[in-house]
């Protein structure tokens, strides 16, 4: 039984869809070398918006954010029923490469600076290289490898090689291919370099040089930085198994913050910590999935079946927390029942013009500050999670519109980023957990 709570709260928002920052790399003599085989070391990235400073409108920020995510989404989706066919063999981890952070890092010695996709949902490292038989455009010039001091190729006995879901050897060495469900991929082969974020500097990373990279979904960086859960992943190699995040609501000059290491510590200064454990799906070893119970609107928790958000026996169903995905997609009856929760309480006009993009629009009366919104709370195992109305509801003045920023999937559920905003997520790897608190994210 939930506990009782006040039924509405005044909204206000502002949208955040964001994209990760690091300070361009600083010169050698300045830079911290990090063995991550000592228990105190860990580093800070700032984060902002991918659609900063493109003078864009509030409903034009939110319609591309959507245009990625339901990209993301259907890939998921396929993804999840090729591994459970078994078409192919495709193990391999996905991503949708409109991603919603950009990570700056430097990559070699000397340091060259990059930016790649940051991604939550895979494992693998991997950057355009030189020779190069096929590489989409980006705006820096592609990596040289023989250029570098301590570039090295990864010998077919390396660990992280028999951890490629379709790695071969081959003349080069230890050599991968990543297949992704809209048919983009990348090949190359793999290799261990010195990555460089901020000041600090980790020898040894393995990742891709992908001299082969096909598809429209990558031109947004160089690359891709893979946090999922496996051992292909940056987190997983930096021994460092916990990493956190922090986003700002959207307002243009707030930044978010990457935590990773030992820094990726809670702050229980801004509140109660909520704790719910990971669970694992043996067909997506990456994902970090979650256990979620019901839903509640307002004073009502919602008719729901806990079934419809379980991880069913043949790897299908289930929910996902994403930072790369902007909006929160539930199971198409978990929607309906939300809809029809909000609807039924927010005693507003419903707008059926369909210029957001969004499923749930209301219009909003003359005197906005008369304005309630139900209250919303996602039950997770062991953590009932009240959202502030600014994590699940935009407005707009000037079209006059009020919307419900979450939709439906008729596979996997996804918990989007712009639920998360303001608050602390933390990602235990070790105790396989993952927990929020509320924060002011711009005073971090």
């Amino acid at each position: 039984m939930a506990s009782p709570y006040s039924a509405c709260c005044v909204l206000f928002l502002a949208l955040a869809i964001v994209a990760l920052h690091v300070s361009p790399a600083v010169s050698t003599s300045r830079r911290v070398f990090v063995d991550w085989h000592e228990p105190e070391q860990g580093f800070r990235v700032m984060l902002k918006h991918v659609d900063s400073g493109k003078n864009l409108t509030k409903w034009e920020q939110i319609q591309r954010g959507i245009a990625r995510g339901q990209h993301r989404l259907q890939m998921l989706n396929a993804m999840v029923l090729a591994a459970v066919a078994g078409s192919g063999g495709v193990k391999a981890p996905v991503v949708a490469g409109d991603g919603e952070f950009l990570m700056y890092l430097s990559i070699g010695t000397p340091p060259k600076s990059y930016s790649a996709i940051m991604d939550t949902g895979s494992d693998l490292i991997w950057i355009q290289c030189k020779p190069c038989s096929q590489c989409y455009q980006q705006s820096t010039p592609i990596f040289d490898p023989k250029k570098s001091s301590t570039y090295a190729k990864l010998s077919c006995n390396n660990h992280l090689c028999k951890a490629i879901p379709q790695g071969t050897c081959g003349d080069d060495g230890c050599e991968y291919r990543y297949s992704y469900g809209d048919y983009s991929l990348t090949q190359g082969v793999m290799a261990t370099e010195t990555l460089t974020f901020g000041k600090v500097l980790v020898p040894k990373i393995g990742f891709g040089c992908g001299e082969d990279n096909e598809g429209e979904g990558f031109t947004q960086g160089a690359g891709l930085v893979g946090l999922g859960r496996g051992a292909l992943s940056l987190v997983s190699q930096l021994k460092e198994p916990k990493f956190s995040y922090c986003l700002t609501l959207f307002d243009g000059t707030q930044k978010s913050t990457l935590l990773m290491g030992s820094l990726a510590r809670l702050n229980r200064t801004f509140g109660a910590v909520k704790t719910t454990p990971l669970i694992r799906n043996p067909l997506q070893p990456s994902f970090y999935y979650l256990s979620l119970n019901g839903i509640s609107v307002g004073k009502t928790r919602l008719p729901i079946k806990k079934s419809s958000f379980a991880l069913r026996d043949d790897g299908t169903g289930g929910l996902i927390i994403d930072s790369g995905t902007t909006i929160t997609y539930l199971e198409e009856n978990a929607f309906r029942a939300v809809r029809k929760g909000f609807i039924k309480q927010m005693n507003l006009p419903l707008d059926t013009s369909g210029v957001t993009g969004l499923d749930l629009c209301f219009t909003l009366p003359s005197d906005t500050t008369k304005v309630k919104v139900p209250k919303l709370v996602f039950h997770f195992e062991g953590a009932d999670l009240d959202l502030p109305a600014e994590n699940y509801m935009t407005s707009d003045s000037e079209s006059g519109l009020i919307c419900l920023t979450m939709g439906s999937s008729n596979g996997i559920s996804i918990f989007g980023n712009i639920q998360q905003q303001n608050m602390m997520v933390f990602h235990d790897l070790q105790q396989q957990t993952v927990s929020f608190v509320q924060t002011q994210c711009r005073k971090l």
